[in-house]
């Protein structure tokens, strides 16, 4: 039987059943969250991946506070229904589409709980779709929708519960193809060394929401680039898109992960500069991204839960699977005008491979 409750709701693209989505057994379905304080290092990471020709939903929750970073991890056969979003003690809750989201931990067991609210401060914006190929090999094809937000509600870890009233972030929905689960283990011919360059900057200012992000190919020339001004109650037609823009990195010595950065905005007759200050990293590996064990829909059995933790100072950030973070930041709004506005905000990084801007030529060679 491939019937599922999704099939009672008026969301069919195609003739097969919801539980069928094309013939790709990569395709994915998936949420993330962050959130952080005006101040303060308490950040908060949230995500949940549902991927159909895998059978597979898997989850995890983060938190940093005081150096360490915890991390839940929980993985469950989806027994084709879509529309149960839960992996054991991890929940999404959709309250409101494009607006409202509730997220709900609940693991006695690792000492972890959480019931947190996100309600959108603008209309999302669409991210253009993201193609892209090795060789004949659709290496991704997906879209990506981000909205800034604020939260309520609650975190506890080890018996210490935290507020997050007031905090900020970001949360995003993307679908489509990507690698997901087991290596693919026939590789493309030619052979062609892994290159990826990406940088997500969404922020967060009293006055409303920047947006920004880049692939960039070996050259530096971006295959897709976008920034955005949200202002705060801003619907579809308000989100103001900045066709001029462009990133420069200063880099820490010895990694591949940035010391700080300035997004330039250029418009007829005004230039603005965004620049990012980054605190400290929060490691993507605790969501699952290139994780050695909990990778995106890998098979865990028909539940496993798990708790990790590390300290951030023991971090080695030369390691392949920790190149991938999200630097809370400060960030900070000037134009030529004289106007000036602080807010916060992630600067996330992946740089794999050469991209000649950088003064990278290998796989992993760091900055000097």
């Amino acid at each position: 039987m491939a019937l599922t409750k999704g099939d009672d709701f008026p969301i069919h693209q195609t003739p097969e059943p919801i539980a069928y989505s094309g013939t790709d057994r990569n395709f994915y379905d998936r949420y993330f969250f962050n959130g952080y304080g005006a101040e303060g290092e308490l950040f908060f990471a949230a995500a949940m991946g549902i991927y159909p020709h895998l059978n597979i939903i898997d989850a995890a929750f983060c938190v940093v506070r005081d150096g360490v970073q915890v991390n839940l991890h929980a993985s469950r056969w989806l027994m084709m229904e879509r529309m149960d979003m839960q992996v054991g003690p991890i929940a999404v809750t959709v309250l409101e589409p494009l607006q409202k989201l509730k997220l709900t931990v609940d693991s006695p067991e690792h000492r972890i709980k959480a019931e947190i609210v996100f309600e959108g401060r603008s209309f999302p914006i669409e991210e253009p779709r993201f193609i892209r190929r090795n060789g004949p090999r659709a290496f991704m094809d997906y879209t990506r929708l981000t909205q800034n937000g604020r939260y309520s509600g609650w975190i506890e870890v080890d018996g210490k519960r935290d507020s997050v009233d007031g905090f900020m972030g970001t949360r995003d929905r993307s679908w489509g193809v990507r690698p997901v689960g087991a290596r693919d283990p026939q590789e493309t011919v030619p052979p062609t060394a892994p290159q990826f360059y990406w940088v997500w900057s969404p922020s967060n200012f009293e006055s409303g929401s920047f947006f920004f992000h880049t692939n960039d190919d070996a050259a530096g020339e971006p295959w897709n680039r976008r920034a955005v001004w949200a202002r705060e109650g801003a619907n579809v037609e308000g989100l103001g898109e900045i066709e001029d823009c462009g990133i420069d990195i200063e880099w820490k010595s010895g990694t591949r992960h940035a010391r700080s950065a300035v997004v330039t905005l250029r418009e007829p007759g005004t230039t603005r500069k965004i620049t990012f200050e980054p605190q400290y990293e929060f490691f993507m590996l605790g969501l699952g991204y290139g994780h050695p064990k909990w990778g995106h829909g890998v098979n865990h059995g028909q539940l496993a839960v798990e708790r990790e933790d590390f300290k951030l100072a023991d971090i080695d950030v030369r390691l392949p699977h920790h190149l991938h973070v999200q630097a809370l930041s400060k960030v900070t709004y000037e134009d030529d005008k004289g106007h000036k506005e602080v807010g916060r905000g992630v600067l996330e990084q992946l740089f794999l491979g050469p991209h000649g801007p950088s003064g990278f030529t290998g796989m992993l060679d760091f900055a000097k």
